[in-house]
């Protein structure tokens, strides 16, 4: 259903993306993503490295890391896709928010809510660009 190919959107050494496979129905589960979760007071050992751009809030008291292709999706202030935290099966589920056509990259908003246009921590000089 999904694949990992090169991103268009990032431009560094990890430029990937993930991308549908197949036409996706709007709702449908796309992937579930296992967590690592870590206590909030041990994320400071995590932001000396590039982990730190990949980390989830995991609940009010843990981040996490997320397995699979959890972190490799890619954000958008439009995304196509979604994702709920499922704490009794320690997973991140992605959903779809519109129908996906094969080919396309499938996109989250970092922000959490599809609709939240907030900047993002890795624009530089406030710069809110839209994907």
């Amino acid at each position: 259903m999904v694949e990992v190919k090169t991103s268009e959107l990032s431009n560094g050494d990890l430029n990937r993306g993930v991308f549908a496979t197949r036409d996706i129905a709007k709702g449908e589960l796309l992937h579930e993503a296992p967590v690592l979760p870590y206590p909030n007071e041990e994320h400071e050992h995590i932001e000396k490295t590039m982990l730190a751009d990949y980390a989830f809030e995991y609940g009010a008291n843990h981040t996490c890391i997320l397995l699979g292709y959890g972190m490799l999706f890619n954000h958008s202030y439009e995304p196509n896709a979604t994702y709920d935290i499922n704490f009794d099966k320690h997973v991140f589920e992605f959903y779809a928010y519109r129908d996906i056509e094969a080919g396309e990259e499938i996109l989250i908003n970092y922000n959490g809510d599809v609709d939240c246009d907030d900047p993002l921590w890795f624009y530089e000089d406030g710069d809110n660009q839209k994907s």
